[in-house]
Order: structure tokens, then sequence, then C-alpha cells
């Protein structure tokens, strides 16, 4: 008996053993698994690759959910953007070039007031700076009156950016040597003859030899100076909130690759002029991060064209290869010969290659084109963006020539859906049941272009979500009062309302606080908010 006793003892003793050792295992696999998981929250969302295409660019080092933030970073160097009116060098909002607007004692040039809080600041206008200008006033705050003229007031704007750079040489070595590092693309740009002469005629001359600024007087550093002008056009960033306008130079955001339909967005900070970068959609592990150096709607030939001109290269995306656009057809025109088939790219990639139209033989070259689409461009910029008779009289000259999604069409559309509801004679009160539901049609058909070519959590979606909300809302109150809509419809309406009040409030509202379109986004909430109350 003692001897069966001990062998039940060392059989339950084993047993324990063996659960113990079963939980010992059971804990470790769940704190690795609670590591691994860990792990993976804290793995970085991007890293830098190299390619013979990209150069240096951003990938992401994980699958990235929409609306993820991936970038906050404070300019390396901020000032008026090329070619811009006149601004305060403090704060970048708009100023005049009457004698009575306030000027700086020190230098001369027109600030907003002489509290400005972009005075004495890393992001305006700096003791140092001021100095320089003060010794050289005859040759720059003094051409700043009025009747001068406009190309000698945006040449002179166009060095306040470089001098703040050269300056950091001194003052600040270290954002210096960052700015420095990044590509500048300068052998390609002497190759343009055209670009290198602006820069050596009114940059590098006019800097060394009638500003003659100490920093700088070999030709090594007239090179160097060519260098800042090259990395400004591929790197840097316009940015602006409520009326202020910059363009800025960013620690990592300039390694972005382009993609003229991206998988980012970006804002700035309204008061900082910091930059705020977010995924748009789902972002796959591998995949490039993207933004687009161009204007989102505007069509392939001048897309193209205007990122050739500034960042040098030819852009190849997706986009660019379709001649439909990844199916918003926002370039297509009207074929004039036979008026029933559509005038696409040939082979889009060309860019002198002729257009056709898929229903006759009609042909025309990309030079016609672009006299074409330049001439019906001026047109568009004529018209007050506020002027809503203009804007649809543009509509009605012009739907004989181009296809109803074509990006100049698109550009009054948006406008139309913006003042339409908000200004005098056209309050939502005010208008016509024909109007509002104008104003609806023109919302939904650019909301369509845009969740082709911007899909995501990007601002133009939420600002057109929240425009097109009010429209529908009314007429679906409209219809009911009369009989013209049954309860059922009634609710499909009111449920695509609160749809749109929703995506719009949380798109909009990762907007800066203090921005136009976070207060849109707060709205768009508060509607929400009282349609549940």
């Amino acid at each position: 008996m003692p001897a069966r006793k001990n062998q039940r003892r060392h059989h339950n003793n084993k047993n324990k053993n063996n659960n113990n050792n079963n939980n010992r295992q059971h804990r470790q696999q769940l704190q690795q698994k609670q590591q691994q998981e860990e792990d993976e929250e804290e793995k970085a969302a991007y890293r830098v690759e190299q390619s013979e295409i990209y150069g240096r660019y951003l990938v992401a080092n994980r699958e990235l959910d929409a609306g993820e933030l991936l970038i906050t970073e404070q300019p390396l160097a901020i000032g008026p953007c090329v070619g811009c009116e006149p601004v305060c060098l403090g704060c970048y909002n708009p100023v005049q070039l009457e004698d009575k607007q306030y000027r700086c004692p020190g230098c001369g040039f027109p600030l907003c007031a002489a509290k400005c809080p972009g005075i004495n600041r890393k992001s305006g206008h700096s003791a140092r700076e001021c100095e320089i200008y003060g010794k050289h006033r005859s040759k720059a705050a003094d051409l700043l009156r009025v009747g001068v003229s406009p190309d000698q007031v945006r040449d002179l704007y166009e060095l306040v950016l470089i001098v703040r750079i050269v300056l950091l040489r001194e003052s600040e070595p270290e954002k210096y040597e960052l700015i420095r590092r990044m590509e500048s693309h300068t052998e390609l740009r002497r190759e343009n003859v055209t670009l290198w002469q602006h820069y050596e005629q009114k940059v590098v001359r006019r800097l060394k030899e009638e500003w003659q600024l100490t920093a700088i007087g070999t030709e090594a550093e007239a090179e160097e100076l060519h260098e800042i002008c090259g990395i400004l056009d591929v790197n840097c960033f316009e940015i602006g909130q409520r009326g202020a306008k910059a363009r800025t130079l960013y620690p990592s955001a300039f390694l972005l690759a382009h993609d003229c339909s991206p998988n980012t967005s970006h804002t700035d900070d309204p008061e900082s002029f910091a930059i705020i970068l977010r995924t748009s959609r789902v972002v796959r592990e591998q995949e490039p991060l993207t933004l687009s150096y161009a204007y989102t709607l505007q069509g392939t030939l001048k897309r193209r064209t205007f990122i050739q001109g500034g960042k040098l290269f030819w852009c190849q995306c997706q986009r660019c290869a379709d001649p439909r656009e990844l199916g918003s057809d926002c370039s297509a025109l009207v074929c004039q010969s036979c008026q029933q088939g559509t005038i696409r790219a040939t082979a889009p990639l060309e860019q002198t290659a002729d257009w056709a139209c898929d229903r006759c033989d009609n042909r025309l070259s990309a030079v016609n084109l672009e006299r074409l689409l330049d001439r019906i461009n001026d047109d568009l910029e004529s018209i007050d963006v506020h002027n809503i008779p203009a804007l649809e009289n543009f509509l009605t000259r012009y739907r004989a020539v181009l296809r109803p999604n074509h990006y100049l069409l698109l550009s009054a559309k948006y406008s139309l859906c913006q003042i339409y509801g908000r200004i005098e004679g056209y309050l939502l009160p005010q208008m016509s049941q024909e109007d509002i539901a104008r104003k609806e049609r023109y919302c939904r058909e650019f909301l369509k272009i845009i969740d082709l070519l911007e899909p995501g959590l990007t601002r133009l979606r939420g600002l057109i979500m929240y425009e097109l909300h009010a429209p529908i809302m009314v007429l679906a109150q409209l219809g009911m009062q009369s009989g013209r809509m049954t309860r059922q419809e009634f609710q499909r309406s009111i449920k695509e309302v609160v749809k749109l009040l929703q995506d719009s409030s949380h798109i909009l509202q990762m907007e800066p606080p203090g921005s136009s379109e976070h207060e849109m986004g707060i709205a768009a909430a508060d509607a929400l908010s009282k349609m549940r109350g």
C-alpha cells in the first residue's frame, strides 16, 4: 500500500508539473503575442527608400489606416511665394503699397501692423533680415511704392526666402545643412536656358552685385545660390490659411513621391505654419507614400507641363498614362467635326502627340489644343468667382466644346457649389427650387470626380459633402410639403444627409483648429446633433 500511495503521489506531482508547464507556456505565448502587437503598434509608419525613378522617397512600413497621422513638423525656412502680390513679411497676409500702409521702420518693407506676430520670429521678419534690407533700401523697399511695375515687385519678393536660407548658414547651420542635402537638379536646370538665366539675372547677380551680401562673394557661392533656387523649385510647399500664402521647406515632408491621384493629404497650421500630413485612404505595406505636386483638378496636358516646369520630370503615373484619367474624362472635348465623338489624347505620355476623335478621323494637335485651353481658361479667370450668372453663362457657352467632366467646367461648378446658398440674392431661403436642384446636381457631379481622383479622407471631398447636404435636405422638405415625395423617399434623403454630415464632420475636423475647414467640420457636427436631437 505505501508503495502504491507513493506512485499515486508521484503521478499527481507529475500532472501538477505538466499543468504548471502548460500554464507557463500559455502565459509566455500570451506575453509574446501582446509584445508582438505592441511592437506592431510602435513600428514606424514609414521608412526612406531609394530608387532610380523617385530618388529618396517614403514607403509604408506597415499597413496604414485612412486618416493616420504621418508627419507634423515645423518649417526649416519660410517666405513669400514666387509671383506673389505684396504681402507682410511677418504673417504673409496681403498688404497694400499705399503711403498709409504701415512699414517696418528699419527697412521700409510693408507690414500688416506694428505688432504683427511674425516680427522677430523664426517664421517671419527677423532683425538680421531687416538690417540687410535697411542697408540696401534704395534697391529693396523703396521699389515697393504705388506705380511700380508688378514684375519688379514680384522679383523683389522672390528674393526674400533665398536671403533667409543664406542667413541660416550663420544663425542655424544645422537647418542650413538639412536644406543643402535636398535635391536641386542643378545640372538639369542648367540645361534649361530660360530657367537658368532667370535665376542668374534676377537672383544671383542681384544679390551679389547689387545687394553685396557679405555672405556671398565667390563663384562657388554663386553656384550655391543656384542650388538654393533649385532646392526651392523642387522641394518647397505652398501653404496658407485665412488669406496668408507662403512657401516653405520641411525636414522630411519633401521626401514624399508624386502621384496625380495621391494616397496622402496635407494641410498646415495657420499659426505656426507646421505641415500636417495624413493618409487619405488605406495604404498597403511597401506602397510609396505620395502627394500631388500639381492641382488635382487639372487636365493631363497642363498638369504634366506644370510638373515638368517646376520639378523637372515628366509624370508617368497611372492617371497620366490613361486617356480617360482613371475614368474621370476630365480632359475630354466634344469633337467639332462630327459633334458626336469625344476627343482624347492618343498618347498621353507624349506631350506633343495629337488628340483624336473616337468616332471620326478628326485630329487636333497638342499645340492647338493648348491654345484653346488657354483661351477658355483666360475667359474663366476673367469672371468674378461670386458672379453666379456669369459662371452659369460660362457653362452654357462651353457646353458644346468641353465634355461635362472637363476640368475647366468642373472649376466653374466648384465655385457655384460654394456660392449658391451663401451670397445675397442666392441664400437658401431666396433660391428657387430649380436653383437649389442645380446646386445639388453640381455637387453630385463634382463629388463623383473627386471620388475617382482624390478618394478617401480628403479636404475637397469633405467640403463638397458639406455643401451637398443642404440642398438635399431642403428639397426633401419641399417634396414632403408638396406631396411630390413619399415618406420612404423622404427617409432615404434624410439618411443620405446624415451620412454626408458624418463624413464631412470627420474629414474637416482633422483640419487645424482655427481654419475655415475645421469650423465647417464643427458646423457639420452641430447640424448632425440637431437632426438626432
